[in-house]
């Protein structure tokens, strides 16, 4: 199903961008080399192809996609997943969303899954998310970890704070750059919610440095103007 698209991004491939994108992503995958704009139009027809085949399997198609070395690859999975309707997702799905952050975890991939996948599963089945935060917390893997800090990013109004204070006073002990930078960036997301509520915290809380700077920077931008 998935060859006529690889065909097109195969055409499309850039060699000396890819270079450029392999040595950004510190060298971890291949890189078709295509910039996001220009897959993303080539990906359209193919994925509004796939979704009137009454056999459709949305599933099998991002985990084949997900099996291609190039990294582009991935991120047609991704859109590929956001097409989901909530009536599609179940509560199986769970195991699926899982194995996908844990199969070439990088950031690039892990906080669309967890921003996305993993809020809005969770919005729909509230029973398994204590569940799966403790499994991911105490599994000492750097992405499921990173998960439990923001899968609420795109909460808003509907963020459980003491949810995320729960999983802060869990990891941020860990000196690790994407557990600390995940801190920050869930309390800066928040603070466009709930500031005060975000400074008062962060004035109580003894975080790393990079989780306070990255926590604060909403609030300092919004003081300055």
């Amino acid at each position: 199903m998935i060859e006529p698209l690889l065909h097109e991004l195969q055409i499309l491939a850039n060699p000396i961008k890819a270079l450029q994108f392999e040595s950004y992503m510190k060298n971890k995958f291949p890189f078709f080399g295509i910039y996001q704009p220009i897959r993303k139009e080539a990906q359209k027809k193919y994925i509004n192809e796939w979704k009137r085949l009454p056999a459709f399997n949305k599933w099998e198609v991002v985990f084949s996609l997900w099996e291609i070395e190039e990294r582009e690859a991935q991120y047609v999975a991704l859109d590929v997943l956001k097409t989901f309707s909530k009536k599609e997702i179940l509560e199986s799905d769970i195991e699926l969303i899982e194995r996908l952050i844990l199969s070439k975890p990088w950031w690039d991939t892990v906080d669309l899954i967890a921003s996305y996948s993993v809020g809005q599963y969770f919005l729909l089945f509230p029973e398994k998310q204590n569940f799966y935060l403790e499994k991911w917390t105490q599994s000492n893997h750097l992405w499921l970890q990173r998960t439990t800090l923001i899968f609420q990013l795109k909460y808003k109004q509907q963020t459980n704070f003491e949810v995320l204070k729960e999983q802060i006073d869990h990891l941020k002990k860990i000196d690790e750059f994407f557990i600390q930078k995940a801190i920050g960036w869930s309390l800066r997301e928040y603070s466009k919610t709930k500031p005060e509520v975000v400074r008062r915290y962060l004035a109580q809380m003894n975080l790393s440095k990079l989780a306070h700077d990255q926590g604060m920077k909403f609030l300092e931008k919004q003081k300055r103007n």
